[in-house]
């Protein structure tokens, strides 16, 4: 049986990593946005179906989309799911350092 998030089309190949698990994610789909593996319009996995298949809690994924989401590089809409923004950002944000 295939994965759920395969009936998308594509498979992310995240690989966290980091300090934190939410910021690892994050930055692994920033990247992935940035250097065009994920294409403006591609629809991604349900936050549902991605912390299944990573093996971590939905929350840490709808928070990682919900940040790039609030930074542009991504877009969500109730019942149309969660897209690559159109137009991203040539470069992340500068971060504060903690």
């Amino acid at each position: 049986m295939a994965e759920p998030w395969a009936t998308f089309g594509i498979d992310l190949h995240l690989e966290p990593a980091g300090p934190g698990l939410r910021r690892g994610l994050t930055d692994a789909l920033r990247e992935a946005v940035r250097t065009g593996r994920l294409a403006p319009g591609t629809r991604l996995p349900s936050s549902r179906s991605l912390a299944a298949d990573l093996g971590i809690a939905r929350n840490t994924v709808a928070d990682a989309y919900a940040d790039l989401v609030a930074e542009g590089w991504l877009t969500a809409r109730q019942g149309s799911g969660t897209r690559v923004a159109d137009r991203v950002h040539t470069r992340p944000p500068e971060r504060p350092s903690a």
